[in-house]
């Protein structure tokens, strides 16, 4: 049995009011998220993924950010439609947020368990004591060593790979978990502890069944934790798929350059050089309506300067935007 949706965007479109004009960062993105699997939304710095992430908690900051078009839908209610205070009510209890760099997240003037059990008083009325104690309980299940010690800990007395499950355990501080999005989790930190890092998330939503969130760069991460893979560029959505149609069966330009890229290719065994994307990413002030990719695709011409392509699909659960999305998928299977 299909697992139901949980969150779905229709038709967003995000712009930023700025001295130099208009920045088109998200445009008209269509994404779901069913309940307890892991969507990973993928591209370089600069693609719309963080904005994507803040459009759903209502965070842009308005001005200079405008949501333009579209529904956000959760649990059966649109949460563009929300005033703020009703949206309080779904920040940190419905949806949770872990930021990309838990120094700057988490206050350095109060030790961490104290921040755990403000989100207990705050949203489960509850009294301080008992709070403190969740929070201890929250530390141990987000495996941090000697928990009681740690919740008396300020934030710069933990590693960075400690004050990043601190984030998580904020995240789960939720009286009813259904999505958390997890904006570059392990950017910060080494390569060890990403590793932990990505195992305690997918172990905590499998155990708790809430859906996962996961912005990232870094395809690596993807593949090892994602169950479905949405590819954007320039603000648009250039491919989707499975973790696996994905990985073993790219079929847009850019899902092509950025694998390519990975050390981990295996045509790259034994050679001192890996292959990089031509070009540099469009300036959004100017973009038109036309292919984003353009400039740094090898099939791109003036068809791809007048009109963003209509979806291909290649298989079910399968699509992607590409003028000539059968050349490309003929040539990379020679």
């Amino acid at each position: 049995m299909e697992n139901k949706t949980l969150l779905s965007m229709e038709n967003i479109n995000v712009h930023f009011h700025t001295r130099r004009g208009v920045v088109k960062a998200v445009r008209d993105l269509n994404l779901q998220i069913k309940e307890g699997e892991t969507l990973a939304l993928v591209g370089e710095s600069g693609c719309g993924k963080s904005v994507t992430a803040h459009t759903i908690n209502r965070l842009i900051p308005m001005p200079p950010g405008v949501i333009d078009s579209g529904k956000v839908m959760f649990r059966g209610t649109n949460l563009l439609e929300l005033s703020e205070r009703e949206i309080q009510k779904y920040r940190g209890t419905q949806i949770s947020m872990i930021f990309q760099e838990p120094m700057t997240s988490l206050n350095p003037v109060f030790k961490v368990g104290e921040q755990l059990a403000d989100v207990f008083m705050t949203h489960q009325g509850m009294k301080k004591k008992e709070a403190l104690e969740k929070a201890v309980e929250l530390l141990d299940l987000v495996k941090i060593p000697a928990p009681e010690k740690r919740a008396h800990s300020y934030p710069h007395q933990l590693s960075g790979g400690m004050r990043q499950r601190a984030m998580i355990a904020m995240a789960l501080a939720s009286p009813e978990p259904g999505l958390m999005i997890a904006d570059e989790p392990t950017t910060a930190l080494d390569v060890t502890i990403q590793s932990q890092i990505l195992d305690l998330l997918t172990d905590l939503k499998d155990r708790i069944n809430m859906s996962l969130l996961l912005i990232t760069h870094d395809m690596g991460v993807v593949a090892e934790t994602a169950d479905r893979v949405v590819v954007m560029y320039a603000g648009r959505k250039v491919e989707e798929g499975s973790v696996y149609q994905i990985f073993d069966n790219p079929s847009h330009p850019y899902t092509l350059g950025l694998l390519n890229s990975l050390p981990s290719n295996r045509k790259y065994q034994g050679s001192d050089r890996l292959e990089a994307i031509d070009g540099n990413v469009p300036d959004l002030l100017t973009l038109g309506e036309g292919c984003p990719f353009r400039n740094r695709c090898i099939y791109g011409d003036e068809k791809c300067d007048q009109s963003f392509p209509e979806a291909t699909i290649k298989e079910e659960g399968h699509s992607l935007w590409c003028h000539y999305a059968d050349k490309v998928m003929r040539e990379k299977d020679k």
